[in-house]
C-alpha cells in the first residue's frame, strides 16, 4: 500500500483510509511469502499476521509491510510460451519479457489489492498479450520502441475501486495487445 499505488492522492490522505478485506489479504500474502523466504522469523509473522487482520487503514497495513522489498513478478521467454492465468495475487510491478515467445498475461480471475499495476513489457521479436476483466482499465505509459506495435482496447478509466494497469517498457520489434474480456457471471 505505496502512495505510487493510488494516483492523486495525498500520503497523509491515503494512510487515513479505511482498508478493505482484500487490502487485509495481500499484506497477510507478502508477509507469508516473507516468512518463507526467511525475511521474518515464525513468531514475528504471526504478530504481524494478526495486526495486519485487525488493520482499519491503509497505514496500518503500510507499517506492517514498510520493511519489506517491493514484489515484482518476473516472466521471461526464449521460445516456448509462457501464460499466467487462472486464480493468482496479481503483485504492484511485473516484468515481462519475451525475446521470440508469446507471454500472455490473464488478469481475469487474478485477485488485486492495488489500485494501479505497472507492467513493464519487453520484446525483441516475441508477443505479449494482457487480458483484463470488466471494469480494469489499461494506460499505456512510457515506452520506447522501434518498430514494435501496440494494440490498447481496454477501457481508458477504471470502474470505481477496479485497478489500473500502467503499461511500460521496451517493444522493440515485438508487438504488445492489450484487451478487455467481461467477468462470467
Amino acid at each position: 500500500m505505496t502512495d505510487a499505488d493510488r494516483p492523486g492522492a495525498e500520503p497523509d490522505d491515503i494512510a487515513a483510509k479505511r482498508a478493505a478485506d482484500a487490502d487485509r489479504e495481500a499484506v497477510a500474502e507478502r508477509l507469508r511469502v516473507a516468512a518463507s523466504e526467511g525475511r521474518i522469523e515464525l513468531w514475528e509473522l504471526d504478530d504481524r499476521l494478526g495486526r495486519a487482520y485487525r488493520a482499519k487503514t491503509y497505514g496500518d497495513l503500510e507499517i506492517l509491510v514498510a520493511d519489506l522489498p517491493v514484489q515484482t513478478l518476473v516472466l521471461r521467454t526464449t521460445t516456448p510460451n509462457i501464460k499466467q492465468a487462472g486464480r493468482w495475487t496479481v503483485p504492484p510491478r511485473i516484468t515481462a519479457e519475451s525475446t521470440t515467445g508469446w507471454i500472455t498475461i490473464d488478469f481475469t480471475q487474478a485477485s488485486c489489492a492495488y489500485r494501479e499495476v505497472t507492467v513493464e513489457v519487453i520484446t525483441r521479436t516475441g508477443w505479449i498479450q494482457l487480458i483484463l476483466p470488466d471494469g480494469w482499465a489499461a494506460r499505456v505509459g512510457p515506452l520506447s520502441t522501434y518498430t514494435g506495435h501496440i494494440s490498447n482496447r481496454a477501457a481508458q478509466t477504471a470502474d470505481p475501486g477496479a485497478p489500473t494497469v500502467v503499461v511500460t517498457g521496451h517493444p522493440l520489434f515485438g508487438s504488445i495487445k492489450i484487451r478487455q474480456r467481461p467477468r462470467r457471471r
